[in-house]
């Protein structure tokens, strides 16, 4: 799928954590992600970690990661040094994106280091693109379009991987509908945003602008 994005592309990432919120001491115990440039999945980035605490046996089998696992893995701190590495100043993609900033800010700010990127949520411009869905759950909309995956759900790289299909397919739809040469990540930020009912005009206002119409 041709597209561009970002000259130096965009960052897919999702997190298996301990818990809900960060502010309440749940700590990430997965993270993965994947780097996306011209339309192709370029790179990859996949590790456990450890938070330095017992997870619980909901978490367990929710995840399928065990404490053992947990217990075997680099630091959290390890991890997520390299981890802002990776990210470099890739703009940032996650499904539900508030719960995996909460936790990347939280995880950085322990290490003494500060998110820099624009982040974008891709439930968010799923319900714009597909109000149709059933849902706007990452497993219903990678049946609902018929995306790639493995059936595996509630691990880090896997979902992150579905993630960045959706994301990908998304950015199609857009060119094919709308015709849209390409579709810049700040116009999917701002999809986003629009009130259900402005979402068609607010995309052929756009596609016409970059036409030069």
């Amino acid at each position: 799928m041709p597209e561009l994005l970002n000259p130096s592309g965009i960052v897919v990432l999702d997190f298996e954590t301990s818990g809900m919120s960060p502010l309440q001491g749940d700590r990430a115990i997965e993270i993965g992600a994947v780097r996306i440039v011209d339309g192709e999945i370029v790179d990859r980035f996949q590790s456990l970690m450890n938070p330095g605490c017992r997870i619980s046996g909901f978490i367990e089998a929710y995840t399928g990661i065990s404490n053992a696992m947990v217990q075997a893995a680099p630091p959290a701190a390890e991890v997520m040094a390299a981890f802002d590495d990776f990210i470099g100043d890739n703009p940032l993609v996650a499904h539900n994106a508030s719960f995996d900033r909460r936790f990347l800010d939280a995880e950085l700010q322990r290490i003494d280091r500060c998110r820099r990127q624009d982040f974008a949520c891709s439930l968010l411009v799923a319900r714009r693109i597909y109000p149709e869905a059933p849902n706007h759950k990452l497993a219903t909309l990678v049946a609902y379009k018929d995306l790639p995956t493995d059936g595996c759900f509630h691990r880090a790289l896997a979902d992150a991987e579905m993630t960045a299909h959706l994301w990908l397919c998304m950015v199609e739809d857009l060119r094919d509908i709308y015709g849209f040469t390409e579709v810049p990540f700040a116009l999917m930020g701002a999809l986003a945003k629009q009130k259900k009912h402005r979402v068609d005009g607010y995309l052929r206002d756009r596609a016409q602008e970059m036409r030069g119409l």
